[in-house]
């Protein structure tokens, strides 16, 4: 079983926690190409590309300009992002052993490196899937990425069982050939709602935070069956079998 997850917008600057090893990302190389090409804007000019203020576009001309200097060490990436659902991931107490599982068993989307394992080392980025740069023939990063990961992906998947647990957001199903993912392999897609005016609604926050807890739950419980992840809960959401199937398990508040 492989579960993936979505990258976060926010990072951390450097890391201290210990990892077992710090990892080359498959697609280092393309990683590092898109990283040179948008070093190549002006901070008003990547402002615009990524649609972000003046200071978050001042950020990260520096950590554009900085991606391959000496001194930039790559972080691993389960670390490195601080968006909500990692914050509930909360790896500063994995084992070695949980890092092992999660190196093996789990994937973080990235607009710049594709696809990533955990303890894959990386540099601070703000990209977004919508960008479309010069050298990639004016194709968005979702389309540059989509024939570069799709059997990639679904080779993973299957070396692991052929389960695939998506807790990522919606837009990441674009950076792959999403309907060729679900002709070969299963997917299952956890669900996270609360009873709001008589109607079961998705808050997104609390979303990303139980696609974080149950990442966590994944990797502490060793859980290798989407069965498995019937037992989770967390604030009051738990497993709803009446309203599951059809490759989707829901979790109500």
């Amino acid at each position: 079983m492989l579960t993936f997850i979505s990258c976060a917008k926010t990072m951390v600057s450097r890391c201290s926690l210990q990892v077992p090893e710090v990892a080359v990302p498959a697609f280092a190389d393309e990683a590092v190409r898109n990283a040179l090409e948008l070093s190549r804007y002006t901070s008003s000019e990547l402002g615009n590309v990524l649609q972000v203020n003046a200071k978050i576009a001042a950020e990260n001309c520096l950590r554009y300009h900085d991606f391959c200097s000496a001194h930039n060490k790559p972080m691993p990436a389960l670390c490195a992002y601080t968006g909500a659902v990692f914050k509930r991931i909360r790896p500063a107490d994995f084992t070695a052993d949980d890092f092992s599982f999660a190196q093996c068993h789990l994937r973080i989307t990235s607009f710049l490196y594709g696809l990533l394992r955990p303890l894959d080392g990386i540099k601070p980025y703000r990209l977004e899937g919508s960008v479309c740069l010069p050298g990639n023939d004016g194709q968005s990063m979702f389309d540059y990425w989509k024939p570069l990961l799709t059997e990639h992906f679904i080779r993973e998947v299957k070396e692991r069982g052929g389960i695939l647990i998506n807790l990522a957001s919606g837009e990441m199903k674009d950076l792959f050939d999403w309907e060729r993912v679900e002709q070969e392999v299963q997917v299952v897609t956890p669900d996270f709602r609360v009873w709001k005016g008589g109607q079961l609604k998705t808050v997104v926050i609390y979303a990303k935070m139980c696609r974080g807890e149950m990442v966590r739950y994944i990797i502490k419980n060793r859980i290798d069956t989407p069965e498995g992840l019937e037992a989770f809960a967390w604030e009051g959401f738990s497993f709803d079998e009446s309203r599951s199937g059809g490759g989707r398990l829901q979790f109500v508040l």
